[in-house]
């Protein structure tokens, strides 16, 4: 599938394929980034091989497909994973390098991974973002996802210098997030 992006973007083509093996190093690279941000967000720190868990995303059972995104000049920008649960999908990552977000990139691997949960027979699609990642969110909604199917709550054990952030009602109770 190739998509033209947004006319804004700088990203003039984009090719949405399968992962191959020698996409690891890239998107092992991706989930290195993502899970480092994703710490950032609450004001931890990843580890040193912030991409290891890559390793074991790849051997899951439910996994039923991982797709990247490719460039003009055949580098890897992003990748979506789909997962399995009964009939229902989840996706798992989603994931755009940095200096490539806000180019349409996202939104071409939400789409994709849709088509292909669709050819699957699924009935429904979900994604779980961190509570605190705005874009995401925003990104996430704009491509359909509008619909809360799930919230995780979590108690801060450790109180002292929480990050949390007080913001979110929901059922007229108040949350940190």
């Amino acid at each position: 599938m190739t998509t033209q992006a947004s006319p804004a973007s700088e990203v003039s083509a984009l090719t949405i394929r399968a992962y191959r093996p020698p996409d690891h190093r890239e998107c092992r690279q991706l989930w290195a980034e993502m899970t480092a941000a994703n710490a950032g967000l609450y004001g931890a720190t990843s580890n040193d091989d912030s991409g290891a868990a890559f390793e074991e995303y790849l051997t899951r059972l439910d996994l039923s497909g991982m797709w990247v995104a490719s460039d003009a000049d055949h580098l890897v920008v992003g990748m979506v994973g789909l997962l399995l649960d009964g009939r229902a999908g989840q996706v798992e990552p989603l994931v755009v390098a940095s200096a490539r977000r806000g180019c349409g990139i996202g939104r071409a691997l939400l789409s994709h991974v849709a088509d292909q949960a669709r050819r699957r027979g699924l009935g429904q699609l979900s994604i779980s973002p961190a509570a605190r990642n705005r874009d995401a969110i925003r990104c996430l909604h704009a491509a359909g996802y509008d619909a809360l199917a799930r919230v995780t709550l979590a108690i801060d054990l450790n109180r002292k210098g929480s990050v949390w952030q007080d913001g979110i009602d929901l059922h007229d109770l108040r949350f940190r997030y």
